[in-house]
């Protein structure tokens, strides 16, 4: 059955082409943004900010489902931005009546040892469900796909560094998915009534570490292997500082992506696949994909 659906985050990386996937599904699609007048993706644009909760009225107004696809990475105080926006969201939504939120959030044990992005995530999980809206919450790791700032991040590394020097965190094991599985997997829980506050962990088929990714990037590239060299003791700040030299990443996100880094994000519980069915993509698969898609908007202008 068609839905009204608001989509948060619809001009980013993940909300782009959610938007797309739901409209394509037949659902009806209001694309928030901050700045309507010029987003040109799918859906209707509504106009509408997180750390404005007077806006999120009337972008709420007569929606089913919300997806929420919100993050504040690259602020310095993105702990308690992303908190108070997610207690706003929960009050409009529950005020203007939505049925369910999704969200996309980060797979990571909840041992006392997330890092301070992943625990944000966590945190957030919780509060989207302050005004009694339940909550569908998808945990992914790293998601391979054209734009997005982690694959961003490894693509770049390869692109850039004649020597990779090492910090500990590259032998971490993650397990990263391709972003048309996300995409398949967010559409997939918007109507089952089993999906309803339900917690699903998302990746794809195969848990690597992060040195290997940067070893398939390479030879998919037809680059010569990337020699590595271990510094076991370069911390988290010297990591996130090297990382914004070599990348475009700015140096707040780097070292919040590297604090995540330390933290070990694999699937435990894949019982996603009985609700989504379907073969998720291997990483290669993805990698070539998003390599893809990067060469096709380069090409676009």
């Amino acid at each position: 059955m068609a839905k009204q659906v608001l989509v948060t985050g619809a001009s980013g990386f993940v909300g782009s082409r959610l938007a797309e996937a739901l409209v394509a599904a037949g659902h009806r699609v209001r694309a928030m943004t901050r700045h309507p007048d010029e987003y040109d993706g799918a859906g209707e644009p509504v106009a509408g900010d997180v750390d404005d909760p007077a806006s999120l009225r009337a972008a709420l107004d007569g929606v089913d489902a919300a997806y929420y696809l919100v993050h504040s990475l690259g602020d310095d105080d993105f702990e308690r931005r992303d908190a108070d926006a997610a207690r706003s969201f929960a009050s409009a939504a529950a005020t203007a009546g939505v049925a369910r939120i999704i969200y996309l959030g980060g797979l990571g044990d909840d041992d006392g040892t997330l890092s301070a992005h992943l625990r944000s995530r966590r945190e957030v999980e919780g509060l989207l469900g302050t005004g009694g809206v339940p909550v569908t919450v998808l945990r992914a790791a790293i998601v391979i796909g054209h734009g997005g700032i982690s694959w961003e991040l490894t693509r770049q590394l390869v692109d850039h560094l004649p020597v990779m020097v090492a910090p500990r965190w590259v032998n971490t094991r993650t397990q990263p998915i391709a972003l048309p599985d996300v995409i398949r997997y967010l559409v997939g829980v918007l109507e089952p009534d089993a999906a309803l506050g339900a917690v699903y962990e998302v990746g794809g088929p195969e848990v690597v570490r992060y040195i290997d990714m940067l070893k398939v990037v390479a030879r998919i590239q037809n680059k010569r292997p990337l020699p590595v060299v271990m510094l076991p003791l370069l911390t988290p700040q010297l990591s996130s500082m090297w990382l914004a030299l070599v990348t475009d990443v700015d140096i707040p996100t780097a070292r919040n992506l590297v604090d995540s880094m330390t933290n070990e994000v694999v699937v435990h519980d894949d019982s996603i696949r009985t609700l989504v069915p379907g073969d998720p993509l291997g990483f290669e698969e993805a990698v070539r994909l998003a390599l893809a898609d990067r060469r096709a908007a380069k090409a676009a202008g």
